[in-house]
């Protein structure tokens, strides 16, 4: 019997994937990834190793969840090293937990590597901290949407007035419920508001706004998936800080001495 891993590729960036991440993508004999996976990630595949894309677009599933379980399951009685290489952390919106469980179930041995999740790395390449002493002492992740055909269980009144900083992954086509459920349940319509898109990426864009304006700003700037809302008075901080946006294009010295 074979072994599946539940890896992290993480949010964009290639470099920002973990060590041991990078290994098993090298040794696996099959690699399952999504649609987020940065390519020269995959390409770090040895040559003999099967490829398996099952990425998912908004609104679009070629590729059923219970068909991706099953082929994790199928390859590893195989005999084979199965990596399964998610977008940013496999348990934070990446459904490795499903997956995970259904292993479980199958009697299949799995192993989870960790991953860099977006709701931090975005903001931070966008120079906003996710947590400040001054500014944030709590950060909440949450869904933008909610489970397709099922009734959304969010609870915006206590994200709104109990939570200093939000990381809302998959919302920008949710954007106008969202700020609108939050200011309603009592988050001040001034609260600053980021929008940054393909984050850690070259095509890394932010904007920002503040929660009665973000879903007119997020229409007029054309905000497209993926992308990060994150909402709180840590956004600020982006003007002070800049970040990966804001610095000169240079060689990386780590890599020089290599």
């Amino acid at each position: 019997m074979g072994k599946v891993y539940l890896v992290g590729a993480g949010p964009g960036d290639p470099d920002l994937i973990t060590v041991k991440g990078l290994r098993l993508i090298q040794t696996a004999d099959v690699i399952v990834y999504d649609r987020l996976v940065n390519d020269v990630l995959v390409n770090e595949a040895k040559p003999t190793a099967k490829r398996i894309y099952c990425g998912k677009m908004p609104h679009s599933h070629p590729l059923k969840q219970g068909a991706i379980n099953h082929i994790l399951v199928n390859q590893a009685k195989k005999n084979k090293r199965v990596v399964r290489l998610k977008g940013g952390d496999p348990f934070v919106f990446g459904r490795g937990g499903e997956e995970a469980v259904f292993l479980a179930k199958e009697g299949i041995a799995f192993e989870v590597v960790p991953g860099i999740t977006a709701g931090i790395a975005a903001p931070a390449y966008a120079g906003i901290p996710a947590t400040h002493r001054d500014y944030s002492s709590s950060l909440a992740f949450v869904t933008g949407h909610a489970k397709a055909g099922g009734q959304e269980k969010i609870d915006w009144a206590k994200l709104a007035t109990g939570v200093d900083t939000l990381a809302i992954y998959m919302g920008v086509g949710n954007i106008a419920h969202i700020t609108n459920e939050l200011i309603i349940n009592g988050r001040h319509p001034s609260t600053p508001v980021a929008l940054i898109e393909w984050g850690t990426t070259e095509h890394q864009r932010t904007v920002t706004s503040t929660l009665s304006h973000a879903a007119d700003e997020a229409a007029k700037q054309k905000i497209q998936s993926p992308s990060m809302i994150l909402v709180g008075e840590v956004v600020r901080l982006r003007d002070q800080l800049k970040g990966f946006e804001a610095m000169e294009p240079s060689a990386d010295p780590v890599k020089e001495a290599l």
